[in-house]
């Protein structure tokens, strides 16, 4: 729900949204036509289909559905691409899988490769060698890390202003390191 939509608006739909449909298998139960009722001023209603598409893809005699803990098996399913592989994978089932979402890529970019350009496809491609080169060893810590990298993107060296005196990594970052010398 928060792909492309304000916290604010997904906060108000996130609880509703959840008591109609508590689970993957009731949601695949559910007509397309209550999905869409219940994702009603979300937007970008490819998402309410995709995520009404994965919960039939997944589910079982329709009791029950699970989700697979594997990126690549993720990947496979309706609607979900690779960060999002990532983050499933990473934050529910603690796998070591990175995530690169815009400002997991700028922190990237900033501290390992400045020349890069994230809109650019090979470089993306760079910034996500990158991610899963500096990833930990364990999924458990796999999961810190992704945390802590999305916070640090969204909090201190945002797109706007970079807070590098507050900045945790500034003595590894070359951005830093460039503007300085």
């Amino acid at each position: 729900m928060l792909q492309q939509t304000q916290v604010s608006r997904v906060l108000l739909k996130y609880g509703e949204f959840l008591e109609r449909f508590p689970t993957l298998a009731s949601l695949a139960r559910a007509r397309p036509a209550r999905v869409m009722e219940a994702w009603a001023g979300l937007g970008y209603y490819a998402r309410a289909r995709n995520l009404h598409r994965l919960a039939r893809t997944v589910a079982v005699g329709g009791d029950t559905a699970t989700l697979p803990d594997d990126a690549a098996a993720l990947r496979s399913l309706p609607g979900i691409g690779e960060y999002t592989a990532g983050a499933v994978a990473s934050f529910a089932f603690e796998r070591r899988e990175a995530l690169v979402d815009t400002n997991v890529a700028r922190v990237v970019r900033r501290v390992f490769a400045p020349d890069l350009d994230a809109t650019r496809g090979s470089d993306r491609r760079t910034i996500w060698f990158v991610a899963r080169a500096i990833l930990p060893r364990t999924g458990r810590a796999t999961y810190v890390h992704n945390q802590a990298l999305m916070e640090l993107g969204a909090l201190i060296c945002t797109a706007r202003v970079r807070h590098c005196d507050r900045c945790p990594v500034r003595a590894v970052c070359a951005t830093y390191e460039a503007d300085r010398s």
